[in-house]
């Protein structure tokens, strides 16, 4: 049972609908991934927090101002408690910490366990007790606690459980970067030195392999030199914590020129940590999560190697009941190898259709039950859900409403469907989710437009597969993948979408799905003018190509139904993508 040679850490995972310790796409893909980790029977564990209120139930004001409140859920319905305990050290005072434990099981029955980290022990004190309670809550300070708490107690605690074997370290973003320095620790106390040499510091970065996955400045954690210093003390296991940060590898984290002499004030409010060049200095193996953002990723970080892994997602979980159902009678085994899904391309129009409609139904009914809204099946039906933050441009497709409601004049009537929630201090994202409920009355009678709340993963399943067409309108190029198209394509709904994170690689115009506006050029960071011209993009090529095709050419639209799962789900999904890591990384 303790022989495993990956340990994979994320801040979030999502292993069950029901077990809300994820916010959006990040803990997704995990859970994604050690699914297929499993199918596959990579010798993986994977380490997380429990996070006990959850992220957030969403519901909505009279004005439409989102409101939050904790998720209730009952961790012994869904975990399991570990007996072992470790400590970090925190401010000076021993934070205790133990593991709950959860079985991913594959196809052959091989088994992935999750830890999930919890400090809500009588023996810590209140505010102690709370640091894992909530997903990305609090300030810097609540912030740092549980990222101590993450890499520091997440090695020591799989160390306690006996898992002695790790040869491979994955951090999944940067919010797991403080693992590095326990095994920089390790390495010191393992020779009987209290100090590092650059022979440990090459051995632990042999160990370790990170995945970076936005180009967004606030999904890249920086703390004040003063607070790390306060918050790990005068010692953190064997070293003192200014040996830790030696100068082979301060510069780099303190974006400091290496031949510095280490400066004495290293402490001060003046340096700020990176968590993200911590872990890029810290390991042998760095990715971004599609081609497009990886060499976005390179021109960010010139100094470092950086190569690129496209994301997938799982499809066994994310295809819909009729389309499973479609696949076992004509691909047999698809679950077990999803690159034989290209053989979708022969699936009989009228089967794939039937398939649609079904899900199609189901998502109709859902919104029926919780937003009272009646939607008809026979319109052209656009969805768009993701987490709800400014450069995601939710808002886009409303950019102009009248010459929206001409299009659906002129090419048939149009039903909106949008889900996503926005993190309880983003007061941009909250605006946005307003503006569009708003616009709901504005639309009517031409077009209907309903807006899901609380996007989780039991949401995302239906809405994926029940649209007609999946809309993502970033702004390029902070769109590192964006894997809710990949869910759609794998129930046929194909996707319109601006040219930037994985669907650079995954749009055949006109045979997959649709692009918004160009490529922008190399030369306009800036972006000037661009909504403007994409949101004009988006609705000439709605007027004139897709609304026609849906409503008078059944058939072709079909196709493209066949192509989207042909070309996209046979490659898109993390069964791909665990393989790839598994010989770029792993081994």
């Amino acid at each position: 049972m303790n022989t495993r040679s990956v340990a994979y850490f994320s801040m979030e995972i999502a292993v069950h609908p029901a077990i809300p310790t994820y916010s959006g796409g990040l803990g997704i893909l995990a859970g994604d991934t050690v699914r297929s980790a499993a199918d596959l029977r990579v010798p993986m564990l994977a380490v997380t927090l429990l996070e006990r209120r959850g992220y957030l139930t969403q519901t909505f004001d009279t004005s439409g101002w989102q409101r939050e409140a904790p998720v209730v859920w009952n961790v012994e319905d869904f975990l399991s408690e570990l007996p072992e305990r470790v400590t970090v050290t925190i401010e000076g005072r021993a934070v205790h910490v133990r593991a709950w434990r959860y079985e991913v099981k594959g196809f052959s029955d091989f088994i992935v366990p999750v830890y999930f980290l919890d400090t809500d022990l009588p023996e810590n004190s209140p505010w102690d007790r709370t640091l894992t309670h909530y997903l990305y809550g609090g300030d810097a300070h609540y912030r740092i606690c549980q990222e101590v708490i993450l890499g520091v107690g997440g090695v020591r605690m799989i160390h306690a459980l006996g898992h002695h074997e790790i040869r491979r370290f994955h951090m999944n973003e940067g919010h797991a970067s403080f693992l590095t320095l326990e095994l920089l620790d390790e390495a010191a106390h393992a020779a009987g030195r209290p100090f590092l040499t650059c022979g440990d510091i090459e051995s632990v970065k042999e160990r370790c392999i990170f995945t970076t996955h936005t180009p967004v400045p606030a999904g890249h954690d920086q703390f004040p030199m003063d607070l790390v210093g306060r918050i790990f003390g005068k010692r953190q296991g064997f070293l003192n914590i200014r040996d830790v940060f030696c100068a082979e590898v301060i510069g780099r984290v303190l974006q400091r020129d290496t031949n510095t002499p280490l400066p004495d004030d290293i402490f001060t409010k003046d340096y700020t940590l990176n968590l993200t060049y911590l872990a890029l200095n810290l390991s042998r193996y760095v990715n971004g999560v599609a081609k497009r953002h990886a060499e976005v990723s390179r021109r960010m970080f010139t100094r470092y190697q950086i190569d690129d892994i496209t994301n997938g997602v799982h499809a066994a979980t994310w295809v819909s009941p009729a389309f499973q159902a479609l696949f076992d009678r004509y691909i047999p085994g698809w679950q077990t190898d999803n690159f034989s899904l290209r053989y979708a391309h022969s699936l009989p129009d009228d089967e794939v259709w039937a398939a649609h409609l079904v899900a199609k139904q189901q998502l109709f009914e859902r919104i029926r039950v919780h937003t009272g809204v009646g939607l008809d099946p026979d319109v052209l039906t656009l969805g768009f859900a993701r987490r709800m933050t400014r450069y995601k441009r939710a808002d886009l497709l409303l950019a102009d409403i009248p010459r929206l409601k001409a299009v659906a004049a002129k090419a048939g009537r149009l039903q909106l469907v949008f889900a996503g929630k926005a993190h309880p201090q983003d007061g941009g994202g909250k605006e946005m989710i307003r503006h569009i409920l708003h616009a709901a009355d504005t639309l009517r009678p031409e077009i209907t437009l309903v807006y899901l709340p609380n996007y989780d993963m039991s949401v995302a399943k239906v809405l994926v597969a029940g649209v007609d067409v999946w809309i993502n309108t970033p702004m390029p190029p902070l769109e590192a993948s964006g894997t809710s198209g990949m869910k759609a394509a794998l129930n046929g709904v194909p996707s319109m979408s601006i040219l930037d994170g994985w669907w650079l690689e995954g749009c055949v115009e006109g045979a997959t799905g649709w692009s918004i506006g160009d490529l922008p050029a190399e030369n306009d960071p800036s972006n000037d003018g661009r909504s403007a011209r994409d949101a004009a993009s988006l609705y000439d090529k709605l007027e004139t190509v897709i609304a026609p095709m849906f409503h008078d050419q059944r058939a072709h639209f079909i196709g493209i139904m066949r192509h989207a799962i042909a070309l996209n789900g046979a490659f898109f999904n993390t069964q791909r993508m665990v393989q790839q890591y598994v010989v770029k990384a792993y081994f």
